[in-house]
């Protein structure tokens, strides 16, 4: 699937609904898909448009309140725009025992989020917390689209930003 650049996911107002279309019609419009529906479109836009939502609600005979709702209780939902890179890091107990804080501050320093902002202003990097992501003897972990990085350090970590940064030609 082709993700849309930051840019158009940023300015999204003018969609062009096929795509939606498509995933619609391989779900037979059913109710019973919605979260499998959810999931697709996400994967197309990274993340849930509120008009694409609205879109669906009406296209499923289901109002949107619906369709939000059930947007909005799946934690693997996101009504905000995404980066290109999403940088999962554990605060679990082992990996906080094990120095996540450290490298969540070095993380959030190094992209220059601040006040509750976590995706950079080029869409390029988002950052999240998790409770657990099951690989305790690895603490701390981080993940990257979904690529597992174990026993981080703030310089690892780095150095791993600085790799995507260079990819990237930013």
């Amino acid at each position: 699937m082709t993700t849309p650049s930051a840019q158009e996911s940023l300015s999204i107002s003018n969609t062009n609904y096929s795509k939606v279309d498509k995933i619609l019609e391989r779900y037979e419009y059913k109710k019973s898909n919605l979260i499998a529906i959810l999931q697709e479109v996400q994967a197309h836009y990274n993340f849930l448009p509120e008009n694409v939502m609205t879109y669906l609600g009406t296209k499923m005979g289901v109002s949107p309140a619906t369709v939000f709702g059930v947007a909005t209780f799946y934690s693997q939902f996101s009504l905000e725009p995404k980066g290109k890179y999403v940088i999962k890091i554990c605060d679990g107990t082992a990996c906080h025992v094990r120095g996540s804080s450290p490298v969540y501050n070095a993380v959030m320093n190094r992209l220059k989020l601040v006040d509750g902002k976590f995706t950079t202003d080029d869409g390029l990097f988002s950052v999240e917390t998790v409770s657990c992501l099951g690989a305790c003897g690895l603490a701390p972990v981080c993940v990257i689209n979904e690529k597992i990085y174990p026993k981080m350090t703030p310089d690892a970590i780095l150095t791993i930003i600085n790799n995507f940064v260079a990819e990237e030609g930013v």
